[in-house]
């Protein structure tokens, strides 16, 4: 008998953030805070202490990927290889397109939250239940909004109980799941890409493979990852 229902758990999730609620979710890259409507997004930014001048992601898959970002099929290639083909997750940086189906449904302030310079943060393959609330999002057209359960530039939380409690009280459901797979010494998360510039934004989990990706199959070269800390995340994706 399976100890997690991952289906029955994506449907409490949806249920909460439906009626407005903030969930507190287990990805494999970290804790994360996940919303549908301005006001629980805004708890969260409030929760973290989180500028209003830092979007936070959607929660994808590499269908709603395809169709929602405005990207050449080069991009789109890159993001199936590493996501599909070689199965890690991976968080992109893109134009998008604005009038599309899947982002009628919700608030437009939540775009706003979501959204900057044109371009939006998709987070894609994160573990069964990312997929899962991500098959939903798609499914139901209904985007799932999100950010690292953490205060600001604390690091990212792998277990639910290091989560600080300002964070906790702010959630409607948490799930906890125990130690997240992707856990690292060094607290961060995905590994974040500008699908148009290639621009690394944060050299999160997986990036000596995306970086070994994207070099044998696209001939394209990566920079290194820094050895300072304080150098693995830049601009937006900072916090």
């Amino acid at each position: 008998m399976p100890v997690i229902d991952i289906e029955g758990a994506a449907q409490r999730i949806w249920d909460a953030m439906q009626a407005g609620g903030v969930a507190l979710i287990p990805l494999d890259v970290a804790y994360t805070v996940a919303a549908q409507t301005i006001e629980a997004i805004d708890r969260t930014y409030a929760a973290k202490g989180r500028s209003f001048s830092k979007p936070c992601g959607s929660l994808g898959n590499f269908t709603m990927a395809r169709e929602l970002l405005d990207v050449d099929s080069r991009a789109l290639e890159i993001v199936e290889a590493v996501v599909v083909d070689y199965d890690l997750a991976m968080s992109v940086v893109a134009p998008y397109h604005a009038d599309h189906e899947y982002l009628a449904t919700i608030d437009p302030r939540c775009i706003e939250r979501s959204t900057k310079n044109g371009t939006m943060d998709i987070l894609l393959n994160a573990g069964r239940l990312h997929n899962a609330l991500a098959d939903l999002a798609w499914q139901k057209k209904f985007p799932v909004l999100g950010s690292s359960a953490n205060a600001s530039l604390s690091g990212s939380k792998f277990r639910l109980q290091d989560v600080e409690q300002s964070v906790r009280n702010a959630a409607a459901i948490e799930i906890d799941y125990g130690l997240v797979p992707l856990h690292n010494a060094e607290r961060i998360s995905s590994t974040i890409i500008d699908l148009v510039t290639l621009e690394v934004h944060r050299f999160g989990v997986n990036y000596a493979v995306i970086k070994d990706i994207l070099k044998r199959h696209f001939q394209i070269v990566l920079p290194d990852k820094p050895l300072a800390q304080d150098q693995l995340i830049r601009g937006a994706a900072r916090g």
